[in-house]
């Protein structure tokens, strides 16, 4: 059996891309200098729940998967977020998540007073449409709702995303200290 902890590092490690990826991507060298401080790229207490929030926020809100990465690393900047818990965070919404994301958006955006016929995005999902009639619906009355919709969900994504995260590094770094200190308690019997 696969020792889970392990499989979610290799995982991440395959999935987030490097630090020297991100700082070649063409975007991001206007930034140059300011992306590559360093504390951007520690794991802290603080700098972890913002990256978590960063990238859940803009991986939600930005359904560009190119420009989602950069849009977290860019984000992370002011925020003095953790660049790659943010780019890692955007793989939350892909393409298993994103038809549950936008059809939740667009009955928010519904329920907060704009329009979006369901009706006819299912029509236009069950029949395979092509890039133009989803274009002429989202011109309609579609984008805003789907827009308001999406900012809110990714605000509120980010919200949890940033209060489960302080809680998961309260435990982990007093389960490390724990260690440290009662070694003996940690060790398996034989």
């Amino acid at each position: 059996m696969a020792n889970p902890p392990g499989f979610f590092r290799r995982l991440a490690d395959k999935a987030t891309p490097s630090r020297e990826e991100v700082l070649e991507s063409r975007w991001l060298k206007p930034f140059g200098s300011r992306v590559r401080q360093s504390d951007l790229w520690r794991f802290t207490r603080r700098s972890v729940p913002r990256g978590v929030a960063a990238g859940l926020f803009v991986g939600i809100f930005l359904m560009v998967p190119g420009l989602q990465i950069v849009g977290a690393a860019l984000l992370s900047v002011p925020l003095r977020a953790n660049i790659p818990i943010a780019a890692a965070m955007t793989f939350l919404s892909n393409p298993a998540t994103t038809p549950f994301f936008l059809v939740a958006a667009i009955a928010l955006g519904n329920e907060l007073g704009f329009h979006a016929d369901l009706a006819a995005f299912n029509a236009l999902y069950s029949s395979g449409a092509g890039l133009s009639q989803w274009t002429t619906w989202l011109l309609s009355d579609a984008a805003p709702a789907m827009i308001t919709g999406l900012f809110f969900i990714a605000v509120a994504c980010a919200f949890v995303g940033y209060g489960v995260s302080i809680v998961v590094w309260r435990w982990w770094i007093g389960r490390k200290w724990r260690r440290r200190v009662r070694p003996e308690l940690f060790h398996r019997q034989s």
